[in-house]
């Protein structure tokens, strides 16, 4: 078959047989990423790459890769939301960055974010005064939450690390 030919119809039916296995696999395939997102996402990107370029390459290999790589991500999530232990080794813990108006340095270093970063997501809640904001949390997935005050329970907060406790 001609390269091109064989490119356009693998890509074709690769496309569409992917999307049908994101959608059979849950919403929690294209959630937010987190690190081993991203790795199931380069995972299905690189698998595609593959399937278009490589004539050697059969398309039910393909599609067995597909089903492989999503396979996987279904049992690690399905497990890690049943175990503690695969959840500490799959998924980070959320960030203290700023405590009561305070940067939490020794975090920031950490988690390597700088005080402007933190400074652009206090100013895209509308909020001109860092010393009025409760918490800056680092997400999972490397987004900033902004808490402009306290809450009565501060239940939002339960998990992440840096977070003192009660006084």
């Amino acid at each position: 078959m001609n390269p091109i030919v064989h490119t356009i119809v693998i890509g074709i039916c690769s496309y569409l047989t992917l999307i049908v296995i994101l959608r059979l696999s849950g919403k929690r395939t294209l959630s937010k990423w987190n690190a081993f997102d991203f790795v199931v996402t380069i995972a299905l990107g690189s698998t595609l790459s593959t399937a278009l370029t490589s004539s050697q390459v059969p398309f039910t290999q393909s599609v067995t890769a597909f089903v492989i790589i999503i396979l996987l991500q279904f049992i690690i999530t399905f497990t890690s939301v049943r175990s503690k232990r695969v959840k500490n080794l799959v998924k980070s813990r959320p960030s203290l960055l700023l405590f009561n108006g305070r940067y939490c340095e020794d975090t920031l270093q950490r988690e390597r974010v700088v005080r402007a970063e933190i400074c652009a997501a206090i100013r895209e809640k509308g909020i001109t005064d860092v010393e009025s904001v409760y918490a800056v949390v680092l997400e999972t997935d490397g987004s900033f939450s902004v808490l402009p005050q306290a809450g009565s329970s501060n239940s939002a907060l339960e998990g992440i690390a840096g977070i003192p406790g009660p006084t």
